[in-house]
């Protein structure tokens, strides 16, 4: 009898083991991520999916998961299976939304 699993790397299966599991989370950032001892994480708060833009007629996007830690760190989880120009734009557009959105104003 051969079992089938669903792939890790497929989006709603992603999203289902990632999106809502915080320690699965937490251990694959320390893991991909190259964070020293002092600057890993130990904890994170999941965010709505949807980056609204600061200005009037700006693009929405959704990503895949989107959390904090408790430094304020932001972390966009994306899952993509073939790398792509588009993708790497996408890529760099949401990480400039989450930079953007981390600024403080008047500073």
């Amino acid at each position: 009898m051969v079992m089938k699993y669903l792939d890790p790397k497929a989006d709603l299966t992603f999203k289902k083991i990632f999106g809502n599991h915080p320690k699965r989370l937490i251990s694959l950032l320390n893991a991909l991520l190259p964070l020293s001892e002092e600057e890993q994480i130990h904890e994170i708060k999941y965010l709505p999916t949807e980056l609204v833009p600061q200005l009037e007629g700006g693009k929405n996007t959704i990503v895949d998961v989107l959390c904090t830690d408790v430094r304020g760190r932001k972390f966009c989880v994306e899952m993509q299976m073939e790398w792509s120009d588009a993708f790497q734009q996408r890529v760099l557009f949401n990480a400039s939304k989450l930079y953007v959105s981390q600024a403080k104003k008047g500073g």
